[in-house]
């Protein structure tokens, strides 16, 4: 019994062996950057000369190492030269001082004789009224005009363009190893220095005075020529502004209200002058002429005046 059961046993598992599905020994391989076939295996242990190995498995395909960093870009393009500024704005200058008092007024007259008393032995009549207060004395001169134009700088100009980026840098060496692909480029050289920047934009033009405009004004004494030792910082007031303020150009007012007085009041013009030019202003700036309001003439008066020089 022990022996059917046995050989019943051996059949059934040599017909479970037989109805087994063979193994698949092919490894599965996906496309790759298989290099040429490896060399053939070594020879067989010492003895009877086996057959020879198999063939070696391919290489693999490396990448080389990445190239070096290209070299930096040039330097920007310098950057262009900023706009001119803007021309210089015109202010009116802050007002000048308060002129001195005017001179005292007349003394008053006197007063009436007071009216006669009765024709009688009676008291005595009573004293006149008093004089009438004298006439107020004449305003004091106006104080002279503030100073003008006080042009601001132009801005400074705008800045120069952003350099240009550097060339790309060189493509790294191929990697060292046989077949080797080559290696990546190299990384980009960084960008170019930025280009210096632009040179300032020159200074807009001072500002405009387009029509005469009073400055100072000088009084002389009754048929005199010299100036007053009141106006004598008029003059150097003048030579500074117009060391400040080299566009402009002078004109003396010779304006006169009294024909009679022509030689005088020409004299007093040239004092004006030769003052001005011997504080520094220069002969070729000083003009005279017809140039103030003739409503605001004076006999004793000189108006001196400032305008662009065109």
């Amino acid at each position: 019994m022990k022996r059917i059961m046995l050989v019943a046993a051996a059949a059934l598992f040599a017909v479970g062996c037989s109805t087994a599905q063979p193994r698949n020994t092919e490894v599965q391989r996906g496309p790759s950057l298989v290099g040429p076939a490896g060399p053939d295996g070594p020879a067989g242990p010492m003895g009877a000369r086996g057959p020879a190995g198999e063939r070696g498995a391919a290489g693999y395909s490396m990448s080389g190492p990445a190239g070096v960093e290209g070299p930096p870009g040039p330097a920007g393009l310098r950057g262009q030269t900023g706009e001119t500024g803007a021309p210089g704005a015109v202010v009116v200058g802050r007002a000048g001082v308060t002129g001195p008092a005017g001179p005292a007024g007349a003394q008053g007259l006197r007063g009436e004789t007071g009216a006669q008393g009765y024709s009688m032995v009676g008291p005595a009549g009573p004293a006149g009224p008093a004089g009438r207060a004298g006439d107020q004395g004449i305003t004091g001169d106006k104080g002279a005009q503030g100073a003008t134009l006080v042009g601001p700088a132009g801005p400074a100009g705008r800045a120069g363009p952003t350099g240009e980026q550097g060339t790309t840098g060189q493509t790294g060496a191929q990697g060292s190893l046989t077949a080797g692909s080559a290696g990546p480029a190299g990384r980009a050289g960084r960008a170019g220095e930025q280009g210096s920047i632009g040179a300032i934009g020159s200074q807009g033009p001072a500002g405009s005075v387009a029509l005469w405009t009073s400055f100072r004004e000088f009084w002389f004494d009754s048929n005199k020529v010299d100036i007053q030792a009141s106006d004598a910082s008029k003059v150097s007031e003048i030579a500074d502004y117009m060391k400040q303020n080299p566009s402009l150009r002078i004109g003396i007012d010779d304006t006169n209200t009294n024909p009679r007085s022509d030689d005088l009041s020409e004299r007093r013009v040239r004092a004006v002058r030769n003052a001005l030019i011997k504080a520094g202003v220069p002969s070729a700036k000083i003009q005279s002429g017809s140039y103030g309001d003739a409503k605001l003439a004076q006999d004793r008066r000189v108006e001196v005046l400032v305008r662009s020089d065109y």
